[in-house]
């Protein structure tokens, strides 16, 4: 089935901008001089788009907590909203006794009662109104007590600059990515992509269809919900891969990216309120960013639209825990990591409830990767309900895609290439657990021993003298590896992470070695 919402833009670009320069903020804050000359320069940047004025602004006190709203889109300073549309919404909390940056998405798709327009999405408020009317609408229609100190209305003309810049990111990429646009009114009126599945580097090569621009942009043969899944996932991974030395070493290059591509609001447009702004984020620690799911639930589509819905319960709960600062001594953190993704622990034998074997399948898999140069394993278990992806019958093809365009992709064989250029053997099998929601799940091989992705495990279990990896966003895991040797394999949880703790762990501990 596809979605039918016509594509939007690159609502990730403003998303990965602030992800930089909030860790930017930070370490230039360690070194005062450097960090006053950082931001002459970005104000400077800055300057040359007017600031944004809305009387929803609440100015903070120097030191306080700070709520930012930011937002992608494709306005001009000057020109009216009318012609404008806003992708993707984001709310970002700052506070001194939290040890993380919280941030939650607001669903663009999101069913509301716009002030003086009625029924329609969110994002529409944007266009209808701008930010004023935007935050009237989210504070009527989803967070009453929500306060913005805030706005950052970045445009998307900078992110593949950007993502060149820090050298490209490293990516899980949980299936294929296909779509040839065509001109309206075909129902594949949507940006070209072309991504294999499989971890690689995604670059921006001047907003290639094989780059990192497509593959946060895409939306149309899965939901809002997931592709806002996969936006987050992708600013963790380029946080995860560049410690805040190296981006501190490109810090001029970076800011003045993102003060050309931006607007802030007026508080904003000083030396002091930024360096205000930067001192919050160093002692708020932003090394850590913890995201907070918006609760959307999916509606059925219509020939016009889809919606998503939430209850003011849900809403009003996940907005409690977006304002609450998480707790900064060890053992109060701690509590925030479920018992199944932290610690070191030997188990004897993990459950294997909601799993199914699948032996012939994974042995399928094997037979047509016995080129990879590399050993080959595949999970004796998989989720029930879930299939391989195989080209040969072509179970996971786009039905609007040529069947061509997928012929290699299911399993995939192939090579990636490390921080020093080095080539490395690599494998990826996916499988689909539900296509209708984008939802895909996958068993990664390399010969690598240690990818960026592995580099800082939240646990370990020990299974059958099995040690392995469990890595965590939240009380979720995403990825269950396990090192043999020099080689690396891991199960990859959906970007919704729609499977459980205890199963990603039994999945990966049930891993058996291919024969030749």
């Amino acid at each position: 089935m596809r979605w039918l919402i016509p594509h939007g833009r690159a609502g990730m670009a403003w998303r990965f901008l602030l992800a930089a320069v909030v860790v930017i903020g930070a370490s230039a804050g360690t070194t005062a001089v450097a960090g006053l000359l950082q931001v002459s320069s970005l104000v400077s940047d800055i300057s040359i788009n007017p600031g944004i004025s809305s009387q929803q602004i609440t100015l903070p006190a120097a030191g306080a907590p700070q709520t930012l709203l930011l937002i992608g889109s494709d306005h001009r300073a000057g020109e009216p909203f009318r012609t404008s549309n806003t992708d993707t919404m984001l709310l970002v909390r700052l506070d001194t006794k939290s040890s993380t940056i919280n941030v939650m998405s607001i669903p663009r798709d999101l069913q509301v009662n716009i002030p003086g327009f009625g029924v329609a999405k969110i994002n529409s408020a944007y266009t209808d109104g701008g930010y004023g009317l935007l935050i009237r609408t989210i504070k009527r229609n989803v967070f009453p007590d929500l306060r913005v100190n805030h706005i950052i209305d970045t445009n998307f003309s900078g992110f593949s600059d950007l993502v060149d810049a820090i050298g490209c990111v490293y990516s899980d990429v949980d299936r294929r990515y296909y779509n040839q646009s065509q001109p309206a009114p075909s129902p594949d009126n949507y940006a070209s992509i072309s991504i294999q599945p499989g971890y690689q580097r995604l670059c921006g090569d001047d907003q290639s269809i094989h780059g990192a621009l497509a593959f946060v942009r895409f939306r149309h043969a899965d939901t809002d919900i997931v592709r806002n899944a996969r936006q987050q996932d992708f600013i963790r991974w380029a946080k995860d891969q560049y410690p805040v030395g190296e981006l501190f070493a490109n810090r001029g290059k970076l800011l003045r990216i993102f003060g050309e591509h931006s607007t802030l609001d007026q508080g904003l447009q000083s030396e002091d309120a930024i360096l205000n702004l930067f001192d919050l984020v160093l002692n708020a620690d932003g090394s850590t960013i913890q995201q907070i799911r918006f609760p959307a639930q999916l509606q059925p589509c219509t020939q016009a639209s889809c919606f998503v819905t939430a209850t003011p319960g849900a809403e009003q709960s996940a907005f409690q825990r977006f304002m609450a600062p998480t707790p900064k001594t060890p053992a109060a953190a701690a509590k925030a990591t479920p018992p199944s993704a932290k610690g070191d622990q030997h188990v004897a034998t993990p459950s294997t409830a909601g799993l199914t074997p699948d032996l012939a399948g994974g042995r399928s898999q094997a037979a047509q990767l016995a080129g990879a140069g590399m050993p080959v394993y595949f999970p004796r278990l998989i989720k029930n309900g879930s299939q391989y992806c195989l080209s040969l019958i072509n179970n996971c093809v786009d039905n609007n895609e040529p069947p061509s365009a997928y012929a290699h992709s299911y399993p995939l064989g192939y090579r990636i290439h490390d921080q020093q250029g080095v080539a490395h053997a690599a494998y990826r099998m996916t499988i689909v657990l539900n296509q209708t929601r984008g939802q895909y799940y996958g068993v990664q091989g390399v010969a690598w021993r240690d990818p960026p992705l592995l580099a800082s495990p939240s646990g370990t279990r020990t299974i059958g003298g099995r040690r392995l990896l469990l890595y965590a966003d939240g009380h979720r895991l995403t990825t269950v590896a396990w090192r043999d040797g020099p080689d690396t394999y891991w199960i990859s949880n959906t970007l919704t992470a729609a499977i459980p703790n205890t199963q990603m762990v039994a999945i990966a501990a049930s891993l058996v070695r291919a024969r030749p």
